[in-house]
């Protein structure tokens, strides 16, 4: 039987066990821009490139606040993020509500997960197309999250979603252990923002129109800056990609100048060693000769 057989509804298996419909929406989270999430010891901070459909319309919304405490940054369908994220505000007015506190982050993506997942094993429904990354701060520290249509969550130190974002889990991966002890907002920006920028195609450049930055932490609720208050981190990323290519630029200038002082020394070496072997076929040539004369005189 043909594979479209298997993806009418989000309840049929196919034969080697999988579920189209879930596979469909993941596959939506890598049309969507990306987003990528950094989280230290006390702050966590969340980057994401916007977008606009047509030069004549305004850049789509990519971090929604739910709290003073939490938010979320989306990659996929939007109107599926917004009715995850009033989902999140009604759990978090509903915990203050009962019990006078803050939403705990953990609480908040098991709720929203248990919510897809149930899309997964219901006939007529779908699953949600979009991907999130959950920031919060809560009693027990700084949290980062990663939220799947399939209703999988992983927490993490590091997290990037939508187009390209293999190359800023790269990015991450790499850095981990810089990122892991930072201790300024300002250094956990840079880093999403260097993330951030190797996801972008040649002829996209990070500017403040299409870049979103938000940080919660420590004493410091959930706030996102658009436009022109981005634009300090900007220039600071700006700044230490200078200083790394004029590091590389120094470091190679440092391995040409060795290798010529290499060159010269072996080409010094090399003459005097024409030099010595000159003078040894020069003692043998004479030599003989010296012989001669005394063999005649005798």
């Amino acid at each position: 039987m043909f594979r479209n057989n298997y993806d009418n509804d989000s309840v049929t298996y196919s034969p080697t066990g999988r579920l189209f419909q879930v596979e469909y929406a993941l596959e939506a989270i890598k049309q969507g821009s990306a987003a990528v999430g950094l989280a230290s010891k006390s702050h966590v901070v969340l980057v994401a490139l916007k977008r606009n459909a047509e030069e004549l319309g305004s850049y789509q919304k990519k971090i929604i606040k739910v709290d003073d405490h939490m938010g979320i940054a989306l990659a996929g369908l939007a109107p599926d993020a917004r009715v995850l994220s009033n989902y999140l505000r009604k759990l978090a007015m509903q915990e203050k509500m009962a019990f006078n506190r803050p939403l705990a982050t953990s609480k908040a993506v098991l709720s929203i997960a248990d919510k897809a997942q149930e899309n997964t094993q219901s006939y007529g429904s779908r699953p949600y197309g979009v991907g999130l990354l959950v920031a919060g701060y809560d009693e027990s520290g700084a949290h980062l999250y990663e939220f799947l249509p399939s209703g999988s969550v992983l927490e993490y130190y590091g997290a990037s979603i939508g187009a390209r974002s293999q190359a800023a889990r790269t990015y991450l991966e790499r850095n981990l252990d810089a990122i892991r002890d930072c201790t300024t907002v300002e250094q956990l920006i840079v880093h999403g923002l260097h993330a951030l920028r190797d996801t972008l195609s040649q002829d996209v450049e990070l500017t403040f129109k299409n870049t979103s930055v938000a940080v919660v932490g420590k004493e410091t609720d959930f706030t996102v800056y658009d436009d022109e208050n981005v634009q300090q981190w900007l220039d600071k990323l700006d700044s230490v990609s200078n200083a790394r290519n004029r590091t590389d630029d120094d470091d190679d200038d440092d391995n040409d100048d060795n290798n010529n002082a290499g060159g010269a020394a072996g080409a010094t070496e090399g003459a005097k060693e024409e030099v010595d072997a000159a003078a040894a076929t020069q003692d043998g040539t004479d030599a003989p000769k010296d012989e001669d004369v005394t063999m005649a005189d005798a």
